[in-house]
């Protein structure tokens, strides 16, 4: 038996996505739709390769007045982002989002492939 709760306890699998070369419109389309605050970006195998979040709709995209039909995601998106194994501890990945001031960490599995995402909300509101 575990000791310690695991990310895989509370991630949300197989994510909603955006492909590299989508537009922020898409992107955000997409966020309203489910009510959340970040959409990983990937590739055309499914490897992460950024997350777009509602702040860098704010910084990157709106402070600059893009226009969001027009913007592709990876110009905007955060590129290489941090991300766990599902296999990683819920407190470790509490101090990984407070380190980079992050609310959502990407799950990926040995190879890069996005598996899920779970949000500090998630695991400050979880009873685990």
């Amino acid at each position: 038996m575990r000791d310690e709760p695991r990310v895989s306890d509370l991630m949300l699998r197989n994510p909603r996505t955006i492909r590299v070369g989508q537009t922020v419109g898409e992107a955000v389309d997409v966020m309203a739709e489910l009510n959340i605050g970040a959409i990983p970006v990937v590739d055309e195998e499914g490897n992460l390769v950024g997350i777009f979040t509602e702040r860098d709709l704010l910084r990157r995209v709106a402070a600059k007045r893009l226009p969001l039909d027009e913007t592709s995601i990876d110009e905007v998106m955060t590129h290489n982002p941090v991300s766990v194994s599902e296999d990683t501890g819920l407190e470790e990945a509490k101090e990984i989002m407070a380190r980079i001031k992050a609310r959502h960490l990407p799950v990926v599995d040995k190879d890069g492939k996005l598996i899920g995402i779970v949000s500090l909300s998630d695991i400050e509101f979880s009873t685990y």
